[in-house]
């Protein structure tokens, strides 16, 4: 399995991946996740939001009308039956991504399933493997979209104008893709047949020393809109005290947001920005860049960014330049549930317990049923860049330890 994503949608000679959501590699790695879920005869859900689960069914469950259902002949039991198992994680990819993040996750389920059916496990919920959409939140500026349209994360109609690098919005791809735009948003049905989520994703940091790990937490993290307003001008013939160039207090912000970072032990970054028109010989009419932040607190992180709004104004003033920024999404602290963490650690014999600074669909789906994450060791600690990398060895441990936690939850 691993084998066969391994070129899609890599940059040639080896580099980076660029898996954005609906584009011609990330669908190719769509059609990979049906097929696989096809070869295992796991019926294959596809929900209002983008999002895929492939179902694996225990005795007395039956699929139709495009979901499990339990039959009506079926032994009764208790309540706890009723819900599924989920895990999972995501297929596309940041700009120049690495392999790892997001694929492990969904690869490590299919092999976990594999390994309980060769023990001949026998299941009394059902175990579904899902792949959520536009997590990295690459295409579309929202990390996490498919699962916080799921969970109520994210007015639909919000979602339904968010745009593309081109222009297109993310109605007119869902529509493309042959999805309703107008059905996305909450779907407590879907909801209400999940018993708990836990995602496996490789560590990325280095935190890990051992080769699997259980989350406690996910750190506050949040992206912000900054956009700078000059005048575009000639660069050779408009004199300094002329010119109105957003360049200059662009700079600034950059600079401010280490400083700020700094200052209230947060981390802020400033990677992505766009500046218009573009020439080589063109004072800059405007620049858009975006900020993230996270830190340990929520004050740690409003205080950071409200900083860092504070000193691009002040840069602008002497420069003409009106700035503007606005909140494009924000997590607050994320403490996984307990109970189910313990479980965890104690189905894996004293797995070490961390936090993350990374966010995932299963932060964003922990405020609508109970999640959990796994991670596996990042020797490097590089994430988010081709450099990104775990171990075989300790792969096949993670998906031992994703086996092991399934199997006491889909029978116990």
């Amino acid at each position: 399995m691993w084998r066969e994503l391994l070129p899609v949608g890599r940059d040639a000679g080896g580099g980076g991946y660029h898996r954005f959501a609906w584009t011609p590699p990330e669908l190719e790695c769509r059609a990979w996740f049906a097929d696989e879920a096809r070869r295992r005869g796991m019926p294959l859900e596809h929900d209002r939001n983008g999002n895929m689960i492939a179902w694996w069914l225990p005795a007395g469950w039956t699929w139709r009308d495009g979901r499990p259902h339990r039959d009506q002949g079926a032994a009764p039991g208790d309540a706890g039956a009723e819900s599924a198992v989920l895990t999972g994680s995501h297929l596309d990819s940041v700009p120049g991504g690495g392999a790892f993040d997001g694929p492990l996750g969904i690869v490590s389920a299919f092999a976990a399933v594999d390994l309980l059916r060769e023990r001949g496990a026998v299941l009394r919920r059902p175990i579904g493997i899902a792949a959520f959409a536009e997590e990295e939140g690459a295409r579309f500026g929202v990390a996490c979209l498919g699962s916080r349209l799921l969970a109520g994360a994210i007015d639909p109609a919000r979602a339904r104008g968010l745009k593309d690098g081109d222009g297109r919005t993310f109605a007119e791809v869902l529509h493309g893709a042959g999805l309703d735009p107008e059905a996305i948003g909450p779907d407590e049905e879907l909801l209400g047949r999940v018993g708990c989520y836990v995602e496996l994703h490789v560590e990325q940091g280095r935190a890990l020393a051992e080769p699997v790990g259980v989350a406690s937490s996910i750190v506050p993290h949040g992206r912000w809109r900054f956009g700078f307003a000059g005048e575009g001008n000639h660069a050779g013939t408009t004199a300094l005290a002329d010119r109105r160039d957003p360049m200059i207090p662009f700079a600034g912000m950059v600079l401010a947001a280490r400083d700020a970072a700094e200052r209230n032990g947060t981390v802020a970054t400033v990677g992505k920005v766009r500046v218009v028109p573009g020439g080589v010989n063109a004072i800059a009419s405007s620049v858009t860049a975006w900020l993230d932040a996270r830190g340990p607190a929520d004050d740690a992180v409003r205080r950071t960014v409200d900083e860092v709004g504070a000193a691009a104004r002040e840069a602008a003033r002497p420069h003409r330049v009106a700035v503007e920024f606005a909140e494009e999404s924000y997590t607050e602290i994320v403490d996984f549930n307990r109970a189910l963490r313990d479980r965890l650690v104690g189905t894996l014999g004293g797995a070490p317990v961390l936090p993350t600074g990374a966010g995932h669909d299963a932060g964003v789906l922990s405020a609508r049923v109970p999640t959990a994450m796994l991670f596996v060791r990042n020797p490097t600690g590089v994430s988010h860049a081709p450099a990104e990398h775990a171990e075989t060895a300790d792969c096949l441990a993670g998906v031992d330890a994703l086996a092991a936690v399934l199997d006491d939850l889909a029978r116990g």
